[in-house]
Parts: C-alpha cells; structure tokens; sequence
C-alpha cells in the first residue's frame, strides 16, 4: 500500500517525532469498520419497516420534516436537502428552536422524520407530547427501538451499531455514516416510487452545470452569427477570407434552400491552400466534407453532449423543424 509518504516518521511540533506506521494501520481499519457496518445494514434492514416507512411517505400531504440534535442534526440537514432536492418536499427543523415557538411551522400534512441514536436526547423527548398531540405520524431513525423515540414512532428505521469506529467508543462516526445510508435509502427509493426522472432533478438546481444539461436546449447556446454561412459555388480565396479569425474553427456549407450539404474545418481550408494554386477556381463544394453530425435545435443539451461523444465529434450542425441550418453546437460554448 503507498501512502505517499518518504517515510513513517512523522515530525509533530516540539520536536517530537512519532511513528505512523500504527496510525495508517487504524486508518485501514476503520475504512473496514465502516464498511462493514454498512454491510451489516444491508443484510439485517427490516422490509416491512421499510415498506411501512415509504408509504407515509408517499401519503404525505406536506412537508417532510426532519429532526435531529447535534451531530444527528447536521446528518439530518443533509438528509432534508437530499429529499428535497429529489422530489419529497422537506425542510429541517431544530428540536431546540421548535420549543422556542419554531413549532408553528409543523401542520397536520406533515410528516416527521427524527434522528437520535440513543432514542433519548433530551430536546427530542420534550417535543415528542407537543407532536404527538398534533396527531403527525413519525418515523424514527435511532438505534434503540425501544427508547422512548422508537415507541412514540408509528415506525422505526433501526440503526444497527453496536460500537463506534471512535476508539473510545464516544463520538458519533459509525452511526453516522449508517444513518445518512439510512436516509439516502429514503431518498432514493422516494425518487424511484415517484417517478422523478434526471430532467425533475434539474429544475431543481437551475443554476448547476446539471441544470443547463438537462433544461437547456441547443438553441438556447448554439453559435449563430459567428459560424460562416456558405454556398456551395463560393471560391476558396472568399472562403479564407471568411473563415480567418472565426471563433467557430468551421464554416457551414448550404445550398439553395439552406440545408446543410457540408462543412469545412479549418484543417481542410489549410490542406486545400496547401495542395492547390486555383485559389479562385476551387470552390467550397470541392474542398468540404459531406460527413457530419447534424441535430435538431429542440434537443436539450444533455442529449446533444452524448451524441457528440457517441459519434466523436467536437460540434454538430444545428437544423430547425424542416431540416434547415440554424446554427453550430459546440461542447465549449455550453
């Protein structure tokens, strides 16, 4: 195994030096602990718990809220940032700002999604009387079904951890990584079960690299005025002169009715300057290539990005409804 290091000796201030051959051991060990213990989740989830799980879920008519304390809280705030981003609408509530008076965000459509490993943080168990009052059904993630959070919930997703990777047994790390498993499960078995497709996820993020792929059409950013435009009786002398300092590297060759016949790259105008003197003889038809990827201008551009790498080309020529030529897509424009 290479570790990157020169050597095992580790200086550490104050001049003390200290061997790391123990520590990289530790850290291949917890890799393993970790791993395991998601391994073990997976051979011993209860289905029916699972399976009672998504259908409140999926009842829900609004918000699933999620709770947590500490640790459990910064887990639960990605888990209600996962949801919601993938087609369950959720936001996370902090169980000591909600005896404070952030409990009016809580209405009978939702549903309650708490975190506690122990089942018997303090913050959480106050809440519990109010909420159940309210009559919101709750799904437990916490890895004691017995505690006081398993048996106030209409169901529980256990965690099954029985030691912390922390050597100390004390800070929350196994259990951790076990409960966001837990609730990507969620997540996505709610985005299977509803559906929710690549193109509903970019709605969602809008202002991504994501978003543009699957939202964005071609036309939206194809190159129009900067693409020459030519007919196919155009000489070779006007058609460098075209070309020459175009962004696009390529000139698009069209005939009467404005199909497109042909390109010509930059390579070629070069190979035909090279090979012939007739500069004013040769024309564009007699020097383009009659191969390339055409694609229509209401393709999004996650379809144009994928054509391009199936055919292994770094443009496509743009065509409207009736086949005519609109523009250029490039990769680098997007």
């Amino acid at each position: 195994m290479e570790h990157g290091l020169e050597s095992n000796i580790l200086d550490l201030p104050g001049n003390i030096k200290t061997d790391l051959t123990s520590t990289l051991q530790d850290i291949g060990s917890s890799f393993l602990k970790q791993g395991k213990a998601l391994e073990r989740l997976a051979q011993s989830f209860v289905e029916k718990q699972y399976r009672e799980a998504l259908r409140i879920c999926l009842s829900t008519r609004g918000h699933l809220i999620v709770i947590g304390m500490g640790k459990s809280g910064h887990v639960g705030r990605k888990i209600s940032a996962t949801l919601a981003s993938t087609g369950t609408p959720s936001f996370f509530l902090h169980p000591a700002e909600a005896s404070h008076g952030d409990l009016g965000m809580v209405t009978a459509d939702d549903t309650l999604l708490i975190i506690s490993y122990s089942g018997e943080t303090q913050e959480i168990v106050q809440l519990l009387p109010s909420l159940k009052a309210f009559g919101n059904r709750v799904i437990a993630v916490t890895g004691a079904k017995n505690s006081t959070l398993g048996r106030a919930a209409d169901v529980v997703l256990e965690i099954p951890v029985g030691e912390e990777v922390c050597p100390n047994n004390l800070v929350p790390t196994t259990s951790i990584l076990v409960t966001v498993a837990i609730g990507d499960a969620l997540a996505i078995s709610l985005m299977s079960l509803r559906d929710f497709h690549a193109q509903d996820f970019a709605r969602n993020h809008p202002g991504g690299s994501l978003g543009r792929r699957l939202l964005q059409k071609v036309e939206d950013v194809m190159l129009t005025g900067s693409v020459p435009v030519v007919e196919t009786d155009m000489i070779l002398l006007e058609l460098a002169a075209e070309m020459a300092g175009g962004p696009a590297g390529v000139a698009v060759v069209v005939d009467d009715k404005h199909m497109p016949i042909g390109i010509v790259t930059k390579g070629q105008l070069a190979v035909a300057l090279r090979v012939t003197r007739r500069v004013r003889e040769v024309t564009a038809k007699q020097c383009m290539s009659a191969e390339f990827s055409v694609i229509s201008k209401d393709v999004i551009v996650d379809i144009a990005e994928k054509r391009m790498r199936d055919d292994e080309v770094k443009f496509l020529v743009v065509v409207d409804d009736d086949g005519r030529y609109t523009g250029l897509y490039k990769h680098d424009d997007v």
